[in-house]
């Protein structure tokens, strides 16, 4: 038994490696298979986060075999890398484990997983953040991996110039000159943009990873703040209960503290930049979380999605199974993390 799996992980090492581009539809098409079973029967939306968190995992996996292939892609220590990688994992099936945690054993055991989950994370985090001074901690911290750049078609590393990499990316058309990327060369998801591809190449010859930003004393104490909001909103939540306005307003203080410290960072890396963008936009989630959902969004958002499906013809197919759905994603999506 043992020998037969080990045969076939190999075979499937060695369909990643030789076939990239297989292996982005094999993930492609898991996703859309996450999003196609949800409302379709009963239990259908934890087996469709299943598949949702399967299909992260699939991505993680294949961005392993492939980076093993690639020089100088492991810039870290080895414990380092394997703390980010539990933490992605841990990420990537933190709401199935909810869940499933709800649907067996009830609301009790589910906010005690979430707790549990969450004290996980903070302290891989805080490993991460004192022990390897890990910078401004990206979510997930292990990013997908750019395959346009980093591998060619056949698995090889791309050892390619830009120049010849962009023709080759690239059609020109004889009447409108308009430049066109070829269909055998489209990125994968985590990476497309509807951008002209020289203006793609310019965003990745700036976009790759660069070591993490050394923190200063003011920048520590606000990662150290936005690592412990998960932690300290629970908390108030459990002294001040559930309905409380209090977890909500102290979550959102930490929040835009830690934001307003970092600002003031200079000289930081891309992703690290890009990550304080996704946290800034992540503040909009705090219309959607309880009690402040409850009392004034929710009923804004319905009436929204209720006069689009009545007014404008089609709209309806998205905008009715949104409203039905809402709910479930606002209980499940929208209560903690940012």
């Amino acid at each position: 038994m043992a020998m037969a799996l080990r045969r076939l992980l190999l075979r499937y090492r060695d369909f990643v490696l030789g076939s990239p581009a297989g292996a982005a539809q094999l993930e492609g098409g898991v996703r859309t298979a996450s999003y196609l079973i949800a409302g379709r029967f009963a239990d259908s939306h934890e087996l469709s986060e299943l598949v949702y968190s399967v299909s992260n995992l699939l991505v993680l996996l294949n961005d392993g075999i492939l980076r093993k292939g690639i020089p100088q892609s492991l810039l870290m220590p080895v414990p380092q890398q394997r703390l980010m990688t539990w933490l992605t994992v841990l990420e990537h099936v933190e709401v199935f484990m909810e869940m499933c945690s709800a649907k067996l054993r009830g609301e009790g055991c589910r906010w005690l997983v979430i707790v549990l989950i969450q004290l996980c994370k903070a302290v891989l985090r805080v490993m991460l953040l004192l022990c390897y001074k890990a910078g401004i901690q990206t979510s997930p911290p292990i990013a997908p991996l750019n395959r346009e750049k980093h591998v060619c078609s056949d698995g090889q590393p791309s050892g390619e110039s830009e120049d010849s990499q962009c023709c080759c990316a690239t059609f020109v058309g004889h009447r409108s000159r308009r430049v066109v990327r070829t269909l055998d060369r489209t990125p994968t998801l985590h990476f497309r943009h509807w951008g002209v591809p020289e203006e793609e190449r310019h965003r990745h010859s700036h976009g790759d990873r660069h070591l993490p930003t050394v923190l200063g004393r003011q920048e520590m104490v606000a990662e150290a703040l936005y690592i412990t909001r998960p932690l300290v909103h629970l908390v108030t939540m459990c002294v001040c209960g559930r309905g409380s306005w209090k977890p909500w307003l102290v979550s959102g203080i930490l929040d835009v503290a830690s934001l307003s410290l970092l600002k003031e960072a200079k000289a930081i890396a891309s992703e690290e930049r890009a990550e304080l963008r996704r946290r800034t936009f992540m503040l909009l989630y705090y219309l959607l979380r309880s009690p402040f959902y409850d009392r004034y969004s929710e009923a804004v958002i319905l009436f929204l999605l209720r006069l689009l499906a009545d007014h404008i013809p089609g709209v309806g197919l998205v905008a009715r199974p949104l409203m039905d759905y809402l709910p479930v994603w606002q209980k499940v999506y929208f209560y903690n993390w940012g």
